[in-house]
């Protein structure tokens, strides 16, 4: 079986699973996004196909993908580094983990370094107020962070 046909078999999979279309929508994306966008972006042919598949509008696909901070509309790095703003976070020196990261990797939020190993990001909330400042690099949460701890962490990626 091609890897296409080995992606087509696991959409097919998982649509079926979900009797309306608007449920599968978010497990759709994840899908598309791994398989399609090499697990880094949703790309404008992945929401209309996502769209096409659960015979919803494309506004509502792009609506979500805007939405939610777990999915990419552009490429990132090999480490995707997002640091949680909101209230508890920010009252417990979020900005200063932003800065000494941006000063440590010699990037500014929103940028990739020129080696495309590391893409900084500032989202509104992960979830995870209780155990502020926290950041999310992939798919694994970093909580309770000071500057030594983040250089640890990231130390322990490249």
């Amino acid at each position: 079986m091609s890897p296409e046909e080995k992606i087509e078999e696991k959409i097919e999979k998982l649509v079926k699973k979900y009797p309306n279309g608007d449920a599968a929508l978010l497990p759709l994306l994840h899908l598309l996004q791994e398989e399609e966008g090499h697990g880094k972006m949703i790309t404008r042919e992945s929401m209309e196909r996502a769209a096409k598949l659960l015979n919803v509008p494309v506004s509502r696909v792009k609506g979500v993908v805007s939405f939610y901070t777990m999915y990419n509309q552009k490429p990132v790095g090999k480490y995707f580094i997002q640091i949680c703003t909101n209230i508890a976070c920010s009252i417990l020196n979020a900005q200063e983990i932003v800065d000494h990261i941006e000063k440590k990797l010699g990037i500014k939020v929103g940028e990739t370094t020129p080696d495309g190993k590391f893409t900084l990001a500032t989202v509104e909330c992960l979830g995870s107020c209780g155990t502020a400042p926290m950041m999310q690099i992939n798919n694994d949460y970093y909580e309770n962070l000071d500057t030594s701890r983040v250089e640890e962490i990231l130390a322990g990626l490249k």
